[in-house]
């Protein structure tokens, strides 16, 4: 998410192969809830109300409560299971053609009944209109969807894709009304009409507010009566102590590390605080510019893996808030190895840096600088460059140095080949090994790097695209990760881990904050 500019997790997940997926939960429409009204503060902000142009975390957050899909990610799963479909399956072998039957009765909160027809909208609605801020990218492989009566959708793939159910299962697969929301272009009313459990009363720049949807049919039982989202807009200090001042009941997204460190430590004071502390696969890469003339040499990439120590930059940058990444699939995510560890090491390697520059011809100092963008990847990511400059620096090897520019700026830089290494954050649109490898090094991918990925994109990622069982791509997934270490067209720093500081009134957040990266309003209850 989040996702192709930020680059927005989990066990391996069950395929659908065969027999269609049947659903489970409740068909009943949801109560008004049983608790209190929560109120919740992050410092991101929601960008779209429309899901045709939301890829955002905040706007991604307001779907998953305000619009269903066909599948969803039940608490504490990795595995996509019904949602607005009664049941979903490949109906072939080749992972190209997926069918689902809708539940019975749903509508949308301005009475409309939810059809078929309105699925296939949606999909198309986002594929059609294609904004740049939108997901469309993700919905690339639909070739044509049938909508043989009102309860079935059949989608045909261009290409065999066993990721497909968890592509829907995100806020990309949101379903719209077809009458309220034209196929050519977006809402701009910031107004939502969806079928979830939340609907969406107030929308505006300070904040959202929800209330539970009476006409629900799903699976989820909401835990409290309605939801405020406060927007602090980038404004951590606010964020903290607006929650450490009672002002909000919880905060999600966006707490300095220090903040969380300091709240986790010293619990107590004029309010008691709790830190909730999830799964995430949200993570950060060192990227090189393969046709730099510094960060192109091979000895250069080398030298720089054999010299950062990513157990420092968790300590002291990140105060354990995150934890060291030895791969480019995070721990928790099914086919996950340490390539990077097992070559490198997690300890700066002065000699084998120093072999690595000189069997590469480079005898002298490297300069080499390191970009960043401030806001954009979190307020640590410049702190931990200057850290990484001052570990090649010790070295003896390097002369580094640290420049940084505002998001808009940077990725113009990385467009046009400026930088010749420079950080990227990403954060998972769906809990798959696929989605840390083929945005990454597969045609148009997000690093703009010049990185060629040989048999990693004319092999191994087409193999396990066909693959809906998903534990037969763990062979391939384990090649792509060993030949990525060896080719060093990035360096891993960190997986992050998801937080939220709550007063102790507030349950549930445990089942908010897990790998599938959906925050589930419905969870949440506040007993004081």
């Amino acid at each position: 998410m989040r996702k192709r500019n930020q680059w927005l997790a989990a066990p391996l997940v069950v395929g659908l192969a065969g027999s269609l997926l049947a659903g489970c939960g409740s068909d009943g429409g949801a109560t008004a809830g049983t608790g209190k009204h929560v109120v919740m503060g992050m410092s991101d902000r929601v960008l779209s109300t429309d899901p045709a142009a939301g890829y955002d975390p905040g706007s991604w957050l307001l779907f998953n409560n305000v619009f269903q899909s066909l599948l969803s990610f039940p608490k504490g799963s990795s595995t996509p299971q019904p949602e607005a479909a009664e049941s979903c399956g490949f109906r072939d072998r080749a992972s190209k053609v997926f069918r689902c039957t809708l539940r019975a009765g749903l509508t949308f909160i301005n009475g409309n009944d939810l059809t078929s027809k309105d699925v296939k909208h949606s999909f198309e609605r986002t594929l059609a209109i294609a904004h740049q801020d939108g997901p469309a990218v993700m919905l690339s492989s639909i070739d044509r969807i049938d909508t043989p009566d009102e309860r079935t959708v059949t989608f045909r793939l261009k290409s065999p894709d066993a990721t497909f159910p968890q592509k829907i299962a995100s806020g990309a697969g949101s379903i719209v009304d077809h009458r309220v929301y034209p196929k050519d272009r977006l809402r701009t009313d910031a107004r939502a009409v969806g079928s979830g459990v939340y609907r969406l009363d107030s929308f505006d720049s300070e904040e959202a507010r929800f209330s539970v949807n009476d006409g629900y049919r799903g699976p989820a039982e909401p835990q409290n009566s309605g939801m405020t989202m406060k927007f602090y807009n980038g404004d951590q200090p606010a964020l903290a102590a607006a929650v450490r001042g009672g002002d909000i009941d919880l905060a999600y997204r966006g707490l300095e590390s220090a903040a969380v460190a300091k709240i986790a430590t010293q619990p107590g004071g004029a309010r008691d605080l709790q830190v909730v502390e999830g799964t995430s696969a949200e993570i950060q890469h060192l990227v090189f510019n393969l046709r730099d003339r510094v960060a192109g040499r091979r000895g250069v990439r080398q030298a720089v893996a054999y010299l950062i120590d990513r157990s420092l930059l968790a300590r002291d940058v990140y105060q354990r808030t995150v934890q060291p990444l030895y791969s480019t699939v995070p721990a928790g995510i099914a086919a996950h190895k340490t390539p990077y560890f097992d070559l490198y090491g997690d300890r700066p390697q002065r000699a084998k840096a120093r072999a690595a520059l000189r069997a590469d011809g480079i005898t002298d100092k490297v300069r080499l600088t390191l970009w960043g963008t401030p806001i954009r990847y979190g307020p640590g990511t410049n702190a931990g460059l200057r850290l990484i400059a001052g570990q090649l620096n010790t070295s003896g090897l390097f002369e580094a140095e640290v420049r940084s520019v505002d998001f808009a700026t940077y990725e113009k830089g990385i467009s046009r080949g400026d930088y010749g290494v420079y950080v990227k954050g990403w954060v998972p649109d769906y809990p798959d090994p696929d989605n840390f490898t083929a945005p990454f090094f597969g045609p148009n991918n997000v690093l703009a790097n010049h990185y060629d990925a040989g048999k990693i994109t004319s092999r191994w990622l087409p193999s396990t695209a066909s693959q809906v069982n998903r534990a037969e791509t763990v062979g391939d997934f384990a090649r792509i990760q060993t030949q990525v270490a060896k080719d060093l067209p990035v360096i891993p720093l960190w997986q992050g881990k998801q937080y939220a500081v709550a007063s102790d009134a507030i349950t549930g957040l445990q089942w908010t904050l897990d790998a599938s990266t959906v925050f589930r309003f419905w969870e949440i209850a506040k007993t004081g």
